[in-house]
């Protein structure tokens, strides 16, 4: 017993602590707007055993296929909230950001100290890209991506064969599996460059670089083995090539830098970019290209804030260790404590956990989880819709349309945050949204009874003020307007 707590060092018992406050900092209630139409569609599938169907949610674009990439992802999302509820939900995202975060430590070189800074540095960078939905699942396997890729290149360790299954779950989870192939084509780009100029201190040999060709190439027949078939393959380019994402999601615009959720990108940016030039480590392409990369790619829309973080933080690990090594900042790695001092971390690590067992328990009340779905989502709302007499369509807000596919299934939607589906339709929302010239008539042209919407947006100012309508229902975030005078039909 005495010999097994000696090997509990200081530098195990930190990392240990560091992932159980890794996982602290993930575990919270999301009030992520998606998660509701990914349940609502799990759901479905589960219920009628259909992968790809008509909608049945909206009556704007009812019996329209909609090629839902994530329809696998969706149905464990279901099965999760089926069993342990919104609580489970909140723990699973919670594992997943940490299994990510524990694969981008593996990926990390040098003592555990720095790596431990620069996994909290990463972690508050890709936070704002955590919530439950299934792009979690392409954060975890970026990262076991990059695992691969990088212990090939530093280590020797070909585990390239994992590659085809990897990606055959990958597009079967989510969209972004485009991700992967990304990265395998900056590591064969810049491992070819490293090799003809000679630019890398570690620079894969051509007999790998044309193996993780191969198996890459060689990987994508199979990506044919999903419900959406040789569909699968148009995705990624369909999704990326609408100009509406970026002119009304916030997830795909520029990172707000007034906000302090943005900070993180910004401190692990200069300091990838510091150490990159302060070290005396050759220049390396692979990594240039990883980080610059990644860099456009979360400037241009927030969502890709987590990518950054995959990619800078092992480069900075890298060049941030030849820093500390060239000046002996280097702590030595100790496998033996004495007693005394492995018990001292013993009780760090107990303290630590029994926090978080507290901070869980919190969490998962149900006065916690509801109060924090209360601030942001239209629970009161949805509550008074069955005492009250609805006629017509319904227009719902954008963000809200995923909880009410969900809660009040029994009235279709105008909108949801299936943006791949409404594309350009997008346009004549939030035409409607901000009630400009016309919006009486667009309401009668979707014969739309009623609306549920924000207190303070300008359309319920607008059907405050109209004759036309009434107040049904009001709190400070969710109205429900209804018509007067029922439409008739024709």
């Amino acid at each position: 017993m005495a010999s097994r707590l000696k090997r509990l060092t200081t530098e195990r018992s930190a990392t240990i602590i560091l992932f159980l406050l890794v996982f602290a900092m993930a575990a919270r209630i999301s009030v992520d707007a998606d998660l509701w139409w990914h349940l609502r569609s799990g759901q479905y599938i589960a219920e009628t055993g259909q992968l790809i169907y008509p909608d049945p949610f909206s009556h704007t674009f009812s019996d329209i296929v909609h090629w839902n990439h994530s329809a696998i992802s969706d149905v464990l999302l279901y099965a999760i909230w089926r069993h342990s509820g919104f609580a489970g939900i909140t723990v699973a995202a919670a594992i997943a950001a940490t299994v990510g975060m524990s694969f981008l430590f593996a990926t990390c070189r040098g003592s555990a100290y720095p790596r431990a800074f620069l996994i909290v540095l990463g972690a508050a960078t890709a936070a704002v890209f955590w919530s439950p939905r299934p792009q979690m699942l392409s954060f975890v396997l970026a990262s076991v991506l990059l695992w691969i890729l990088r212990d090939l290149k530093y280590k020797g360790r070909d585990r390239l064969l994992w590659i085809a299954p990897l990606q055959l779950i990958w597009c079967n989870a989510h969209g972004g599996f485009i991700i992967g192939y990304l990265l395998v084509g900056v590591f064969v780009l810049g491992e070819v460059l490293n090799s003809k100029f000679g630019t890398s201190d570690s620079c894969l040999p051509l007999h790998a670089i044309r193996k993780l060709l191969l198996v890459s190439v060689a990987s994508m027949p199979l990506l044919i083995l999903n419900p959406l078939g040789i569909q699968v393959y148009s995705v990624p380019f369909s999704t990326i090539s609408m100009p509406e994402l970026s002119r009304y999601i916030q997830e795909w615009q520029s990172p707000d830098f007034s906000q302090s959720r943005a900070w993180g990108f910004v401190l692990l940016l200069a300091l990838v970019l510091a150490t990159m030039c302060w070290s005396k480590r050759k220049l390396d392409c692979t990594e240039w290209f990883l980080v610059c990369g990644s860099a456009a790619m979360g400037l241009l829309a927030a969502r890709n804030l987590a990518l950054f973080a995959i990619a800078a933080a092992p480069v900075a690990s890298d060049h941030l260790d030849d820093i500390l090594q060239d000046r002996g900042w280097v702590i030595p790695f100790r496998d033996r404590e004495p007693v005394v001092r492995a018990l001292v971390n013993l009780c760090l690590i107990i303290s630590v956990s029994i926090g978080l067992a507290a901070h869980l328990c919190h969490l998962l009340s149900a006065e916690t989880i509801g109060a924090g779905l209360r601030s942001a989502l239209p629970v009161d709302a949805v509550e008074q819709l069955d005492s009250l007499e609805l006629h017509g369509n319904m227009f719902n807000s954008y963000n809200w349309g995923g909880y009410l596919m969900f809660h009040a299934p029994e009235h279709p939607v105008f909108i949801d945050g299936r943006s791949d589906l409404y594309r350009s339709f997008l346009d004549e929302y939030y035409w409607i949204a901000t009630a400009r010239d016309g919006w009486q008539q667009a309401l009668d042209r979707w014969r739309v009874g009623f609306a549920v919407i924000e207190s303070n947006s300008g359309l319920a100012e607008a059907l405050t003020s109209h004759p036309d309508w009434q107040t049904a229902y009001q709190d400070p975030l969710a109205s429900i307007f209804l018509r007067r005078t029922p439409l008739t039909d024709g």
